[in-house]
C-alpha cells in the first residue's frame, strides 16, 4: 500500500512533464508575435510615475559635538576611609568628574551621579614584577 502511495504521485507527474517538440515551438512562435501595447495617446496624457522634489531655499545647519576626551575613572588605592581616584584623595561626599563618592570599602568604591551608578574595584596583587637574580 506504502509502495503505490509513492508511485502514483511519481507518475503522474511524470505523465505531465513531458513536452513535445511540437508544444515547444508553438509556445516559441506565440513569443515571437507581435503583442499590442498601450497606444501613444494614453501614455502622453498619463501622469509621470516619477516625484520631482522641489528645492527649498531654507538652510538648516547641524552642529558636530567636537571630540571629547573620554577619561577614565581609575581607583589607584583605598586608605582610611578615602580612595586615591585619577591621582587625587577623595572622601565620601567629594565629586570626581560629575559623579558622587558614595561608599568606600576595602577593595573598591562606589561612584554615583543621578541614576548612573560605577563601580571601581582594586587591582588584584599582580606578581608581574621584574626579579634580579645573582648568579
Amino acid at each position: 500500500m506504502k509502495k503505490i502511495l509513492f508511485v502514483i504521485p511519481f507518475l503522474i507527474v511524470s505523465i505531465y512533464a513531458d513536452l513535445s517538440v511540437k508544444q515547444i515551438e508553438n509556445m516559441i512562435s506565440k513569443i515571437h508575435e507581435k503583442r499590442e501595447g498601450v497606444k501613444l495617446k494614453t501614455l502622453e496624457t498619463t501622469k509621470g510615475p516619477f516625484v520631482r522634489v522641489k528645492e527649498e531655499n531654507n538652510v538648516t545647519t547641524v552642529v558636530v559635538p567636537s571630540e571629547t576626551k573620554t577619561v577614565k575613572l581609575s581607583l589607584h588605592a583605598i586608605m582610611n576611609g578615602k580612595a586615591y581616584i585619577n591621582d587625587t584623595w577623595k572622601s565620601i561626599g567629594d565629586t570626581i568628574m560629575g559623579y558622587k563618592l558614595k561608599y568606600v570599602g576595602q577593595r573598591g568604591v562606589v561612584l554615583r551621579n543621578g541614576n548612573n551608578i560605577k563601580k571601581l574595584f582594586l587591582h588584584t596583587k599582580r606578581n608581574d614584577f621584574i626579579k634580579l637574580e645573582e648568579r
